[in-house]
């Protein structure tokens, strides 16, 4: 089928195969009776081609099935470690390779602190593991680069120290540390790390709104859509999601363009703030620098700004928000969002949805996605809500605010950023923090890779138009809406 070609990677491919073979069934209504039946669909026959054989093959693809159906409802967290699945990673830690070419100087040796490295009769050096750290110090001053950590994609790939490992050697993930930026989901070369799906709620809100007669479904996509179905164009995605049974399509930039707005007079008025748009970003501020929890934007993200504008301009209607992201899936649990987003998607369940209903986009005509100036629609880059910010300022004649930006492209950045703030060593005054790499663009449910993704994008938008973030929004009736996000406690 050509969907192989659609994907980054192989793991992708297999967890739309689950997802594509569940939605089918879902919307057949006959998943209840074919459920057990799906691993085997896709792995017939007796010869394995990813496992050590198709009983192991097939019991993980149970347990993929359970999460394309929702997985432990008891169980709020977005990312879940599939256990049987991860059993193929090296677990070794710190390690002296065949490259130590037994030297005199011993670096490594006065380096560690605790006494773990001793050297043999060929003046080859070892690690005694019961006494090792796992600090790094022989790593970093070996100049052979001799010693090497045997460490998880996954825990490698998370940057806020969420993963570890279990009994039984399996990844573990500390929830109470984790942000659901879903960079382990991707980095695992056998997708034993995954997110929950709520595609068959998806299906559900569709098929009661019996043809948008009952009320209307609103499919609301982040502007990096416009990079990932390379294979089609974007109009004709935006006419599959009407195929679907959506009654109308909306770009989250135009939330985007609420907020540049909204979130540029609220810096002028506080004079310093971080900003709210990426939900794994928020997360990861509030659960490792609460002194700075009051300083997060009370607007609502672009997501949420433009389904609550949905909500109450056209009720009643469900919201469907589609993007590239796995945080999303938490944040629509949140209480201040719950409201007004019905559910989250990512492009790969997009994709699993339009082959489950065998709708070849590249055979239809090209809708139009029109909502957003450009300045939304740059949201989905690193800088882009810094740029747009500027922009809203400058629309207004704000000329008595010095904006200092800072950009900041992945955890790790956001990290230094805030804690030179905590710390006044920074005299910034607006925090974009962005947890994934290259921002939107790089999410872990992209299907391409961050650059190639970069190039799609640009190339959209600079057939963009010249209209403002000001004029764009006078296109809108706002009277009636808030864009400031309520506090919990006030929808419990």
């Amino acid at each position: 089928m050509a969907a192989i070609k659609k994907f980054d990677t192989k793991v992708q491919h297999l967890k739309y195969k689950v997802l594509r073979e569940v939605a089918r069934e879902a919307w057949n209504g006959t998943l209840t009776e074919h459920v057990l039946d799906i691993p085997k669909t896709i792995v017939p026959g007796k010869v394995p081609t990813m496992r050590c054989c198709v009983y192991k093959e097939r019991a993980i693809l149970a347990e993929r099935v359970k999460l394309a159906m929702g997985g432990d409802k008891n169980d709020p967290n977005v990312i879940q470690v599939i256990d049987i699945a991860c059993d193929e990673c090296p677990v070794n830690g710190y390690e002296v390779s065949s490259a130590c070419r037994g030297c005199l100087a011993h670096r490594c040796e006065d380096a560690c602190r605790f006494g773990a490295i001793t050297f043999d009769a060929n003046h080859v050096a070892h690690i005694d593991k019961s006494k090792c750290k796992e600090c790094g110090a022989c790593s970093k001053v070996c100049p052979y680069n001799a010693i090497r950590n045997n460490k998880r994609p996954c825990e490698l790939a998370c940057k806020v120290k969420a993963i570890s490992m279990g009994a039984e050697k399996e990844a573990c993930i500390d929830h109470s540390k984790c942000i659901s930026c879903g960079a382990c989901v991707y980095q695992c070369p056998f997708g034993a790390i995954s997110d929950k799906s709520y595609i068959l709620d998806a299906i559900d809100i569709i098929k009661k709104s019996e043809n948008n007669t009952n009320y209307k479904v609103f499919a609301v996509v982040a502007p990096s859509i416009s990079s990932q179905f390379s294979y089609a164009k974007l109009g004709q995605v935006i006419t599959g999601l009407k195929k679907l049974g959506f009654h109308t399509v909306v770009e989250a930039a135009l939330g985007a363009d609420m907020v540049a707005l909204s979130e540029s007079k609220e810096l002028v008025e506080k004079g310093f703030l971080t900003s709210s748009c990426c939900p794994a970003f928020v997360n990861f501020v509030e659960k490792n620098f609460p002194q700075m929890k009051e300083y997060i934007s009370h607007n609502l993200s672009p997501m949420g700004a433009i389904s609550r504008y949905l909500k109450e301009h056209d009720a009643p209607c469900k919201i469907i928000f589609i993007g590239p992201c796995t945080a999303k899936k938490a944040e629509v649990q949140l209480e201040k969002v719950k409201p007004y987003v019905d559910c989250a998607l990512t492009f790969e369940e997009l994709q699993a949805l339009f082959d489950s209903k065998d709708i070849d986009i590249t055979t239809l005509e090209e809708g139009v996605l029109d909502n957003a100036s450009y300045f939304g629609r740059i949201f989905a880059r690193c800088g882009g809500l810094s740029d747009s910010v500027a922009e809203a300022l400058k629309e207004q004649g704000v000329t008595d605010f010095d904006l200092k930006p800072c950009a900041c492209d992945g955890i790790e950045e956001c990290r230094i950023a805030l804690l030179k703030k905590s710390k006044n060593l920074s005299d910034v005054n607006f925090i974009e923090g962005m947890a994934c790499e290259g921002g939107c663009v790089g999410g872990p449910s992209r299907f391409q890779e961050v650059q190639a993704s970069k190039k799609s994008r640009d190339t959209l938008l600079s057939q963009a138009d010249d209209r403002n973030i000001v004029d764009n929004l006078k296109r809108y009736d706002m009277s009636a809406f808030s864009m400031h996000r309520e506090h919990a406690e006030e929808h419990a």
